[in-house]
Parts: C-alpha cells; sequence; structure tokens
C-alpha cells in the first residue's frame, strides 16, 4: 500500500518537524543565526533549506510549474515563528496529498525541472522518499546544532506508534492531531 505507507511517513515527518521547530522557538534570534559546524552554517538558514526543498519537490509532486524560482529566495524567513507555520502548513500538504495516493500514483512519472533549465524524469514514489531523506537528513544537522545552544535537542529518533500515542498526547493535541 504506497498511499498509507507514505502517509505513515509524512505524518512522521511533521511530528519531527514539529518537535525539532518547538524546541528552536525557544532559541533567542543570536543562537539562531550565529555560526555553525554543519552543511548550512546555522540553524536558521539550515531550517530555511529544508522548507524550500519541501516546496520545490512539492511543486513537482503537484505540478504547479513554479520549478527552481522557489529558491529565489534563499533564506525566506527570518523569524523562527513564521518559519515554523510555513513548515506546519507544507507538513499538511504533504499529509494530504500522501492520504490521496493511490497505488498507481506511486509508479507515476513527474518532471523536475533543475538548476540548469534540465528537465528530469521521476516517479512520485522515489519524489517522497527523496524528500523524507533530505529531512531526515537536515534535522539531524539541526538536531546536533542544538546541541551547542540553551535548549536540549529533542527526540527525534522515535516513529510513532499507536502503542505510545499515550506517551505522545500532548505533541499531538498541540498539532491537531487525535
Amino acid at each position: 500500500m504506497p498511499g498509507t505507507s507514505f502517509y505513515d511517513q509524512a505524518r512522521n515527518n511533521a511530528w519531527s518537524n514539529y518537535r525539532l521547530l518547538a524546541a528552536c522557538q525557544q532559541l533567542s534570534h543570536a543562537e539562531l543565526i550565529a555560526p555553525r559546524t554543519s552543511f548550512f552554517p546555522g540553524i536558521l538558514q539550515t531550517l530555511n533549506h529544508m522548507l524550500t526543498v519541501d516546496w520545490y519537490y512539492f511543486d513537482a509532486l503537484t505540478g504547479q510549474g513554479r520549478g527552481y524560482s522557489v529558491f529565489e529566495i534563499e533564506n525566506p524567513f527570518d523569524d523562527v515563528v513564521q518559519l515554523s507555520a510555513a513548515q506546519r502548513d507544507q507538513d499538511d500538504r504533504i499529509m494530504a496529498f500522501c492520504q490521496g495516493l493511490r497505488d498507481v500514483d506511486a509508479t507515476r512519472q513527474i518532471a523536475i525541472e533543475r538548476g540548469d533549465g534540465n528537465i528530469v524524469h521521476e516517479t512520485v514514489a522515489a519524489t517522497l522518499s527523496h524528500l523524507f531523506v533530505h529531512q531526515t537528513h537536515h534535522r539531524g544537522q539541526v538536531h546536533a546544532m542544538l546541541s551547542g545552544t540553551s535548549v536540549k535537542p529533542p527526540q527525534l529518533d522515535e516513529y510513532y506508534l499507536d502503542c505510545d500515542a499515550v506517551f505522545r498526547r500532548d505533541d499531538f493535541e498541540k498539532m491537531g492531531w487525535n
């Protein structure tokens, strides 16, 4: 069941983003933009990158036609609260997209515009898998960068399970989930 599996991944992705961004919202602006060792030189830059890449692949998945123009503003948010709201909105769109997937959709080819003007084709399944791996990769970097701040990094190495819902009730209620 590709749709079910991708929906579960999208939901877990949203939850992990929620937990990470909740921690980042406790940081001062100075801590968010302080130079750090990572692929991107700061927490806020990494969070912006995660979101813009989500926009990029979601644009390709839904055929909106924005392509590489989503990267015109490299860091669209200077405020972590606004960035968190935008990420939450994007996570909701990804979950809704995945919830609507049928088995046949997983193998559908989509066009992805590359920065050099070339168009490549990938399946919906490969693109979603890439999106989730990309998120996990950069969440890990932000998690590590949080270790050098005043805020303890949240636990992100879990996958939500129905049997654990009682322990995650606060997060899920804040996210509007039951």
